[in-house]
């Protein structure tokens, strides 16, 4: 219990007072407010009062309340990154795309010719919206407008927050991208795990969690991460069937592997959906420095989304966009992102066939350079023994929202993998998981 007394007579004061006493050090994350009947005796209050303070706090993100353990005050966890492998280890954990497979950016800067753009200049490069245009105009039968974020993770949470409120449903894939989770629940949404299986969400799924409320749903049309999976145009057409029911809800498609997926987009969002985007980043084929996010969206959610974006606060550098630009539409762009494709595809089935030869499962067609391993008993061991044998994976419970009812697993980033090592590491995983 705080040492200082928690204070007010109206939900509002009570609240304003726990949250002074966050502040001032007197209440720190883990620690319990009084049960509600005991607070409301010593204030003097209906429990009801007590109860709405409660709840305001737990809209503020400031508490959390755990059932039988009562509410405690929480913290923001930091959101899960990918990182390098430990020094001496091979590294398939990192998710980083080869280095060789990416376009040459220094030959880019020297042919960009820019020019200092100020205050007041469009917040889009123009360049850059007329690809994103071409590369939509096939695939979306609705009107769109092109905005420009920092990468497609501030792009996902910029849409939430600009439709969204505390405590909002949000449906997610399961397993599902680590960064998705974690914005869901650092701004204060509820996840709603969709199992995922070889076509991608699984339709039954997803209308039970928009029956339960779900205000948006967050999928990923092709190289899911971490299973690889790609939308099926019958399954594709399935949740559009869905979703139509529900034209009210927010529908934000990630093809985060769009110019290098060996599969074609296969629309998720039906026509009547009033709020959508389809969200297309660089970083998986131009390079990961390279922070940028072309979104596709209504007029509205573009409206919305460009209220966060205002040039003089936070608007996407034009330098950034000009040099994205560049490397999309030079001339050796679609050779470039043929060869990364074929390198990808040919390493993720050298992978798969040599953990298929040691007797180890690999469920899901995989697209992308991830394979998801299956780990029933747990991934926690196995990540220790393979580190132990000088090998780097991904502990797949970090992809596992919460209610997660995914088979747990390894995710194995194979960008940089050649056949021989490929072979090596399928017989290791094999010899661990056996022994």
């Amino acid at each position: 219990m705080p040492d200082q007394p928690i204070t007010g007579t109206t939900a509002g004061e009570i609240s304003a007072s726990v949250r002074d006493l966050v502040g001032s050090g007197g209440l720190r994350p883990g620690d319990p407010v009084p049960p509600i009947r005991e607070l409301a005796a010593e204030l003097g209050v209906h429990r009801n009062t007590v109860a709405a303070a409660y709840r305001l706090l737990a809209a503020a993100g400031v508490a959390e309340t755990r059932g039988r353990h009562g509410t405690v005050i929480t913290s923001p966890s930091p959101l899960a990154g990918e990182a390098a492998a430990n020094a001496g280890l091979v590294d398939l954990s990192s998710g980083n795309p080869d280095p060789a497979l990416l376009p040459d950016v220094d030959a880019a800067l020297s042919r960009l010719g820019y020019r200092m753009r100020m205050y007041g200049s469009e917040a889009v490069e123009p360049r850059l919206a007329r690809w994103m245009r071409a590369s939509c105009a096939p695939q979306l039968d609705v009107p769109f407008e092109v905005s420009v974020t920092h990468g497609a993770v501030d792009a996902v949470e910029r849409l939430l927050v600009a439709n969204l409120t505390r405590g909002d449903l949000v449906a997610v894939e399961d397993p599902c991208f680590y960064a998705s989770a974690g914005t869901v629940r650092l701004n204060g949404f509820r996840a709603a795990p969709v199992p995922v299986d070889t076509e991608g969400m699984h339709p039954a799924a997803l209308r039970a969690a928009l029956d339960a409320g779900a205000r948006a749903v967050l999928l990923t049309p092709r190289a899911h991460s971490p299973t690889g999976v790609s939308l099926t145009a019958e399954r594709a057409a399935e949740l559009r069937s869905v979703l139509a029911d529900h034209p009210q809800v927010l529908v934000l498609e990630d093809d985060h592997f769009s110019a290098v997926s060996r599969t074609a987009y296969h629309r998720a969002t039906p026509p009547v959906t009033r709020r959508w985007a389809l969200v297309r980043s660089v970083a998986k084929f131009l390079g990961p420095d390279l922070r940028v996010a072309v979104v596709a969206s209504d007029v509205d959610t573009a409206d919305r989304l460009a209220a966060r974006l205002r040039p003089g606060a936070s608007w996407v550098s034009r330098l950034l966009q000009q040099l994205v630009a560049e490397l999309l539409e030079s001339d050796d762009a679609a050779a470039v992102f043929d060869r990364a494709r074929r390198g990808y595809a040919d390493r993720v089935d050298a992978l798969r066939a040599e953990l298929a030869e040691a007797g180890v499962e690999t469920p899901f067609p995989t697209d992308g350079f991830n394979v998801w391993v299956p780990v029933p008993e747990g991934p926690a061991a196995t990540v220790g023994a393979l580190r132990e044998a000088g090998w780097s994976v991904r502990d797949g419970s970090l992809f596992m929202p919460p209610g997660s009812t995914a088979t747990p697993g390894l995710r194995v980033t194979a960008s940089r993998l050649t056949r021989p090592r490929a072979r090596e590491f399928a017989r290791c995983l094999a010899a661990t998981r056996s022994s």
